[in-house]
């Protein structure tokens, strides 16, 4: 028996010991405990008998005499492994949407007793991501208009764990605030705010919008128009409709590129797919799985389109950021996980 066989041997017998030491009692998990045996009596087999490996060898064309046996258990281990990777990845999925069950529960329970005097009493409400957003939220916040087509406005920010005064000037200015533990990004805040919303039934419309100054306040009432009148469920500001201060051409070009793919992904015929500023129907808003801790306009829209809401665009206008420091990083690694996001929301089941 060649040096290699007896380590494989040693390997599978080793593993079969640890399974049995660490998947029992309180620790039992079936799964884990079949994947962990197949594989440690795989190798001993191997090890034992290694003529096992001729006949997938001759399948895969892979012939003894070139190493056959070596490449095969080359092939078998990255199938493996892979596979392995892929039921790690589904826990680890797993585990962090319970801990962004748990940080939003946390976030709105700390404001729970507030809500009714500031929002529970509105029709339509506005949620404004913001992570150290203060000089800008401070000229924003003053623009809010009190009613949008005759319906009371309320203002709903999310302070995503600034270090600045992003609260502070929330309160000054006289609007809700709920304070994430921990940054985590704007789609992450935006799910904290969508749960203000949908515990309160008598708020049928929400509007998101940026808090770095660039979407106009008195431009929500074109984004929630359609919605009262029942044409559709999410309505998306575009800026290739409306205008545009200034953007680079990469980003243009990304913003176009995106659009095309989610267009053909879901059918639609969409201009903007990254705008941050839209408006929704709060009970449609319900049935939409949201996991994504960024770049949520492109996970909305994926699922709205899944869950056969109507979605539509109007014309918006668009400024150039005045105060502050973008937090969208560098436009190749902006578009890298923007795709990223597009995969997997339309992988991701209903």
């Amino acid at each position: 028996m060649s040096n290699l066989r007896i380590i494989g041997l040693i390997v599978g017998i080793l593993g079969l010991f640890l399974m049995l030491k660490i998947y029992r009692g309180p620790k039992w998990k079936r799964l884990n405990f079949v994947l962990f045996g197949l594989f440690s009596i795989s190798i001993i087999a191997v090890s034992l008998y290694p003529d096992l490996l001729n006949t997938i060898a001759g399948i895969l064309a892979l012939h003894p005499e070139q190493r056959g046996r070596i490449l095969t258990l080359l092939i078998l281990s990255n199938i493996t492994l892979w596979f392995l990777l892929l039921s790690f990845k589904t826990k680890i999925d797993k585990y962090a949407h319970q801990f962004d069950l748990l940080l939003r529960n946390l976030g709105y329970e700390e404001s729970s007793h507030i809500l009714e005097d500031k929002i529970a009493s509105k029709k339509i409400a506005v949620i404004i991501p913001a992570y150290n957003e203060a000089e800008s939220l401070k000229e924003l916040l003053k623009k809010m208009p009190e009613e949008v087509e005759g319906r009371k406005l309320g203002v709903v920010v999310i302070d995503d764990g600034s270090t600045d005064n992003t609260a502070q000037e929330v309160e000054k200015a006289g609007f809700l605030v709920v304070r994430n533990k921990i940054n985590r990004g704007q789609g992450a805040a935006s799910r904290i705010g969508y749960d203000v919303l949908l515990k309160h039934s008598k708020i049928k419309i929400g509007v998101t919008m940026d808090a770095d100054g660039q979407h106009l306040p008195e431009e929500i009432n074109k984004l929630v128009k359609p919605i009262l009148e029942d044409k559709y469920d999410l309505i998306i500001g575009s800026r290739i409709l409306g205008k545009r201060q200034k953007e680079t051409f990469l980003r243009n070009t990304g913003i176009s590129l995106f659009s095309k793919i989610i267009n053909f992904l879901t059918g639609l015929k969409l201009t903007d797919c990254s705008s941050g500023f839209k408006a929704f129907n709060a009970d449609k808003m319900r049935t939409l799985n949201l996991r994504e801790e960024q770049f949520q306009a492109a996970e909305v829209i994926m699922e709205a389109a899944k869950k056969g809401l109507r979605i539509g665009e109007v014309p918006i206008t668009i400024l150039e950021r005045k105060k502050g420091e973008t937090k969208k990083g560098k436009d190749w690694k902006y578009g890298i996980y923007f795709a990223k996001t597009i995969i997997k929301s339309w992988w991701r089941k209903t």
